[in-house]
């Protein structure tokens, strides 16, 4: 069953990338954290602005949060994530000297800075091969029988790392959430054509 989904994987993305647009590390960072409930376009939309009104972790450090909140008020959660934004900026410049660390303990311990964050993180700059269980990666390792319909988000990251080589933990990672994102969709997935009918949850 993994072999068939590996290779349906390998047949719709052969070259999975993430959709996250940004110029370095702590852009990817506060990109990562903002994404969270929502999507990868509204937090490309709101963080070009961002970026260009404060393009200095100094400047995003000094920023009013008020004003901050106006730039990515579109997005889910806005009001939290602007003083995220700020704290984390505020931590790297002060305690790391503007430089993103890069150990899980360290990174979690940055504000809004949570574990699907910190994997996603090290496994877009190759730093360790890691899987991000986002909302996409969760519904569809449920849906093709990958884990327990009552998993956990844990318990889903653990299952898939067993299932998967660690060499391909990124790339996996990366081909379920665009399968999620754009096949295996929340609303309206596009079952007829798919490969996984007969291995899927949720084809009635």
């Amino acid at each position: 069953m993994v072999k068939q989904i590996e290779e349906y994987l390998d047949e719709l993305f052969p070259n999975p990338k993430c959709e996250l647009n940004y110029s370095n590390e702590y852009e990817l960072l506060i990109n990562i954290m903002l994404s969270a409930q929502t999507t990868d376009k509204r937090v490309n939309m709101v963080s070009k602005e961002l970026y260009e009104k404060y393009n200095s972790l100094v400047s995003l450090s000094e920023a009013d949060v008020e004003d901050l909140k106006t730039i990515i008020r579109s997005i889910g959660n806005y009001n939290k994530k602007a003083n995220f934004i700020k704290a984390i900026a505020t931590e790297l410049v002060t305690k790391y000297n503007g430089v993103v660390p890069k150990t899980r303990e360290e990174l979690e311990s940055l504000p809004g800075v949570g574990r699907k964050t910190v994997n996603l993180f090290l496994s877009e700059l190759n730093i360790e091969p890691q899987i991000a269980v986002d909302t996409h990666v969760h519904r569809v390792s449920k849906r093709l029988n990958l884990v327990d319909e009552d998993a956990d988000v844990l318990e889903t990251e653990m299952k898939l790392k067993e299932v998967f080589k660690k060499e391909e933990w990124n790339r996996r990672h990366l081909q379920m959430v665009l399968f999620g994102r754009y096949k295996c969709k929340a609303v309206k997935p596009e079952c007829e054509n798919c490969k996984l009918r007969e291995i899927c949850r949720g084809v009635k």
